[in-house]
């Protein structure tokens, strides 16, 4: 769309369409592979993250069966237990994701057998010390490049030593790592961070988290001999509702209505963000499904009145993936935003830091970067020419200009967008229904 074109921007409707939780999946696939039985998975998501992981259970031996029906994918893992994988023939392709890459290694930690893990090239760059230090204290082999990173070589051990583990970040991915890993091992391993990641994981295994005097947190996780065939619904992905939920706040007129979206704590700390800087947000009709709250989503006309500012390491770690929607949002609707303490920003799929700054920039807005984030002061002006965004491949960069180009007042051109069904397949249908009610000149 042409920016130069858009009279007015009414955003209206129910939307039940948005992407199955990406963290999720990943997830209710793991598990099923190290449950002895038939696991059946519900509302699977599409995305290139997660067709990546199936594709490395079935290389892995395992029995891997999708179904679609409706567009709603259903997939079936039929597995013999924790020890039950099966040496893959070849190095195991993760592609993009370094969900797969580190989580799946905590899997292979434990199997009595070796493995090879590489990615694309952005993946191949990603900081891998951060699981190899863990697992290799367990009693794994884990070899990788000199500069830390993928290919990840690991020489499984079946009889892996419980660990306690401070974590010097808080990740997801890292805990579940070690996690998957723990399930194998004789006795109770702990996983202390130094803020709350999202705690999918332990939800879907039955494990309690507590906060520490100090503010960490820690998560016990004691080994077991079998893990039961599960049934998991997958909802919404609340991360994909956010840029639906800006491209509303960035309307003349909105009345939105997100439903069956995840509604986890760890997962959902933008919307209060929004409510503070005076968007009208509301949520509705909650109730437990699989262990997550589910609920609806509803945005309906309002502004953002104050920038958004943010920092600490707690809430940074709870709004991660957001932050380049919150800082496209807040810039385009008050002129400024500030972040700090998100230095894990630059290790993502691109340099996220470093990507929002050049792309501002060019947008004519006036940025300061730090190490550790960046501050929006003004815009000192709206370009003429069409603007070259570059997305360096990154989906979540994508999507955030994507957005910003309905209000930008200028034409933004995008580098490429096929980074986008990483997460998020069904984006510009999304983003472009005509039931949205974009009226042009």
């Amino acid at each position: 769309m042409n920016p130069h074109t858009l009279r007015k921007l009414t955003i209206t409707g129910t939307v039940n369409s948005l992407p199955p939780d990406k963290s999720i999946s990943h997830r209710a696939a793991l598990i099923a592979a190290l449950a002895h039985g038939t696991s059946h998975i519900d509302n699977f998501s599409g995305g290139l993250d997660n067709q990546t992981t199936l594709q490395a259970l079935a290389a892995l031996g395992l029995e891997v069966v999708q179904t679609i029906h409706n567009d709603r994918r259903t997939v079936r893992i039929r597995a013999n237990g924790l020890w039950s994988l099966k040496p893959a023939a070849n190095a195991i392709e993760c592609h993009n994701s370094g969900s797969t890459m580190r989580m799946l290694a905590g899997i292979l930690a434990a199997q009595p057998f070796s493995s090879v893990l590489i990615g694309d090239a952005s993946l191949m760059r990603r900081p891998m010390k951060r699981i190899a230090d863990p697992l290799s204290a367990m009693g794994a082999e884990v070899a990788l490049s000199p500069a830390q990173t993928a290919p990840i070589r690991i020489t499984g051990s079946k009889h892996l030593r419980p660990i306690s583990y401070t974590s010097p970040i808080a990740s997801a991915q890292v805990k579940s790592a070690i996690i998957f890993a723990a399930l194998h091992a004789d006795g109770t391993s702990e996983i202390i961070e130094p803020a709350c990641s999202r705690d999918h994981t332990e939800r879907m295994l039955g494990l309690e988290r507590e906060c520490l005097p100090n503010g960490y947190y820690r998560t016990r996780v004691s080994g077991i001999a079998t893990l039961p065939a599960r049934h998991f619904v997958i909802p919404a992905d609340p991360s994909a509702a956010a840029f639906l939920i800006a491209l509303a706040l960035l309307a003349d007129r909105s009345e939105l209505v997100l439903q069956r979206v995840c509604l986890n704590p760890t997962r959902i700390a933008y919307l209060d963000l929004l409510r503070a800087a005076g968007a009208c947000i509301a949520v509705e009709s909650v109730q437990d499904e699989c262990g997550e709250p589910v609920g609806s989503i509803v945005v309906t006309t309002s502004k953002l009145t104050t920038p958004l500012c943010i920092s600490g390491k707690q809430t940074v770690a709870s709004v991660i993936d957001e932050i380049p929607m919150l800082a496209m949002l807040s810039a385009l609707a008050t002129e400024r935003f500030e972040l700090q303490n998100a230095e894990e920003l630059r290790t993502k799929e691109s340099d996220r830091i470093a990507a929002l700054v050049k792309n501002l920039r060019r947008m004519g807005f006036e940025c300061e970067e730090y190490p550790d984030g960046f501050l929006v002061r003004q815009r000192k002006f709206v370009p003429s020419a069409p603007v070259h965004i570059e997305t360096f491949g990154d989906h979540r960069i994508a999507m955030a200009f994507h957005i910003a180009s309905y209000c930008a007042g200028a034409e933004l051109v995008l580098s490429e967008v096929a980074s986008i069904p990483v997460s998020f397949p069904n984006f510009f249908e999304s983003t472009e229904s005509t039931h949205y009610g974009l009226e042009l000149c």
